[in-house]
């Protein structure tokens, strides 16, 4: 099984690594897994020695075609498709919460993220490694350079604990940067219905295309400064000055903000 550039395929290989992975997840038997690129198996084949259900998301068809062989188990389903396309309803019965494991390709790890985001309300927790740069900026405080829209949106949604560090060598091929492995847990009680945080989402999108800029000028078109000011913000402010629940405050103020198009956040 040979890595693919293309899909930014980094095969773990660690041992002391995946037993420290498998450890901070905390799997038990009658859970529903869900896992995105496995890979060789390196958390699939513990996954299932713990007794869990699994399904697994591979977007290599080859690997896909080998992975029945490799895993050998009745409790696993493989499904060869894209997972930024996926959807995850499918998976849980009614009234069933998933668990999801994922070594996630960097090239693609913001995205997938928001979509795995998107469909929140099916899973318990969420455990990802992915680049430690992405981690950093999700955990980062507001004030701080690198605190922006990934920090802001992935807060509305869930509590972010990082739990460890992975050097490039844990991996096979290395990649070229540090890795870290994060629980993402959504929050129980929803901070903003569907609208506030779509209508939130757009704020921060328009307001951190212009971080150095005033709200006032950062949010021209979308809140003048007596609503930013109705909200208890100080239209003066820079963006990366408001913790993320200002932004729902700020939100709002004009529900009708969630109508417009987001992109995703960088």
């Amino acid at each position: 099984m040979k890595a693919r550039k293309h899909l930014g395929q980094h095969f773990l290989a660690d041992g002391n690594v995946i037993r420290k992975i498998i450890d901070a997840i905390g799997p038990r038997p009658g859970e529903h897994f869900v896992e995105i690129g496995p890979g060789r198996g390196a958390l699939t084949l513990p996954l299932l020695a713990a007794g869990v259900r699994l399904d697994v998301i591979e977007i290599d068809r080859d690997l896909a075609r080998q992975l029945p062989a490799l895993l050998n188990s009745t409790l696993c389903t493989i499904h060869a498709a894209n997972a930024l396309r996926f959807d995850f309803r499918q998976l849980a019965a009614a009234g069933e919460q998933l668990r999801l494991a994922a070594n996630l390709p960097y090239n693609i790890s913001t995205p997938l993220l928001f979509h795995l985001l998107d469909q929140g309300a099916l899973f318990t927790d969420f455990h990802v490694m992915l680049q430690k740069e992405v981690g950093e900026r999700m955990l980062a405080a507001h004030g701080s350079k690198i605190y922006g829209r990934l920090t802001i949106s992935i807060a509305l949604r869930c509590r972010v604990t990082r739990l460890f560090s992975i050097q490039p060598g844990s991996f096979l091929p290395p990649p070229q940067v540090d890795s870290v492995f994060l629980r993402l847990k959504p929050h129980a009680t929803p901070l903003a219905d569907a609208s506030t945080l779509a209508a939130a989402d757009r704020l921060v999108a328009q307001a951190f295309t212009l971080r150095r800029k005033r709200l006032s000028n950062g949010l021209r078109g979308l809140l003048t400064p007596e609503e930013i000011r109705s909200a208890g913000q100080d239209d003066g402010a820079r963006p990366e000055q408001l913790p993320p629940e200002a932004w729902l405050r700020l939100a709002a103020v004009k529900p009708a903000l969630a109508n417009g198009a987001m992109p995703l956040p960088e």
